[in-house]
């Protein structure tokens, strides 16, 4: 399969909430042009993301909206459940925690640490804040598909290279500093401030 930009996955998902939110209105078809109202596009950008993965629906008949939607979860990897690990007890990770979309989603935070005494051995949303010490030791015995790493910046990279050591693949970071990691290890940054930056510049430039 060819590289598929990112915009285009993040395009996917908002295809694929609008699909699961029209089955359960009992809607059996969708149109492209509705499609690309859920997405922010038009309906030849849905027809091009959709085309990278085969063919869909009918000319003029649109697409059959379960059908769809199981293809798209098959497309995002959401036939499985994925075991994550959340590396900074603060009040993000705390957050992190308690989201319940992340379990209907097939994202089950299942271990939680922080290098902090007095967080240790405290219980976020029935989870047990365990030692970062025993980071390595655990995930060995309990090998995780992704972490989410949410500690001061100072500690990211050296908590990075410890997942990345126990075989962590997948990190999402929301640490203010640029991970380095090998090649077969991926990592998406949620920047807070360069989200609040563009919408500043959204409002400077209406």
């Amino acid at each position: 399969m060819r590289k598929i930009a990112e915009s285009t996955v993040r395009r996917l998902s908002l295809y694929l909430r609008f699909l699961e939110h029209s089955q359960g209105q009992g809607h059996t078809t969708i149109s492209s042009a509705d499609l690309a109202r859920r997405g922010g596009t038009t309906s030849a950008q849905v027809r091009k993301d959709l085309s990278f993965f085969g063919s869909f629906g009918k000319r003029g008949l649109g697409y059959p909206v379960g059908e769809l939607a199981a293809r798209l979860r098959d497309i995002l990897g959401l036939r499985r459940t994925y075991r994550i690990v959340v590396i900074g007890a603060g009040r993000i990770g705390g957050a992190l925690v308690q989201y319940p979309g992340f379990r209907q989603r097939g994202f089950n935070v299942s271990a939680i640490y922080d290098s902090d005494p007095k967080k240790v051995g405290s219980r976020w949303n029935g989870l047990l804040v365990r030692d970062v010490g025993h980071l390595e030791a655990d995930l060995k015995r309990e090998p995780g598909d992704i972490a989410i790493v949410v500690t001061p910046a100072d500690a990211a990279q050296e908590v990075t290279d410890r997942l990345v050591h126990a075989g962590v693949k997948a990190i999402l970071n929301f640490a203010p500093i640029q991970l380095t990691v090998p090649s077969d290890v991926v990592v998406k940054s949620v920047n807070m401030a360069l989200e609040l930056e563009t919408l500043s510049f959204a409002l400077a430039n209406r």
